[in-house]
């Protein structure tokens, strides 16, 4: 006796339970020797399979105490700027960013506007870019993207869809200067939108007001 189709569904093996909501049995493939899944060969962020879903998890639970220590040491290890220093940063955003206090406290601006993640972003591709070794770089490279180009992440920087593309293509054999266009896009977007705002913040203003007062004291 036939068995009806309602009678069908309900005996859904546990292969088919397993399998993701989204696939049909129609698009289950034939069985074939174990391959590597296309889509893995790139960082594409709408790649949906499962050997990429295994890794966000991994990357999720590990990617505040892997990544996060760089700019969270830098900060620990600010010295205090002297008058002199503080006075340069308003001469251009170049000498604000290759000073580590100028850094540390534009970030905690950044911080207030909800952007730090344009300074982690500018940070940790300056350590990629110092790594020689290509198992490290590899490592830290996904973990960039994952944290700062992926559209999943809550961290993700503002990049054009040229810049996106050409970082899709590098992740596929990532090097140490994979995100250099993406790194240099970020870095003139914080000192067009941020930096000028930063010069007249009430932070920026009482550096100054203490840097005189010191001077003076000295005088």
């Amino acid at each position: 006796m036939p068995t009806p189709p309602e009678a069908e569904k309900q005996q859904t093996g546990p292969e088919e339970a397993d399998q993701p909501p989204s696939m049909s049995s129609h698009d289950a493939a034939p069985s074939a020797p174990p391959r590597r899944n296309p889509c893995c060969l790139c960082w594409c962020c709408c790649c949906s399979c499962s050997w990429n879903e295994e890794r966000r998890r991994a990357w999720r639970a590990s990617r505040e105490s892997r990544l996060q220590p760089l700019p969270s040491c830098e900060v620990c290890a600010t010295p205090t700027p002297t008058p002199e220093e503080v006075r340069s940063w308003a001469q251009s955003f170049d000498k604000l960013m290759h000073s580590p206090a100028g850094r540390s406290v534009f970030r905690e601006f950044l911080r207030t506007e909800y952007s730090e993640e344009n300074m982690l972003f500018w940070l940790a591709c300056e350590e990629l870019k110092a790594e020689a070794n290509q198992h490290v770089v590899d490592e830290k490279a996904r973990l960039i993207y994952e944290d700062y180009v992926s559209i999943l992440s809550p961290k993700e920087v503002s990049l054009d869809s040229r810049v996106r593309e050409g970082i899709n293509k590098k992740m596929q054999e990532p090097s140490a200067h994979t995100f250099d266009d993406a790194q240099l896009q970020i870095y003139t977007l914080m000192h067009r939108d941020s930096y000028p705002r930063f010069l007249s913040s009430p932070a920026y203003r009482t550096l100054l007001l203490q840097g005189a007062s010191q001077s003076s004291s000295e005088a």
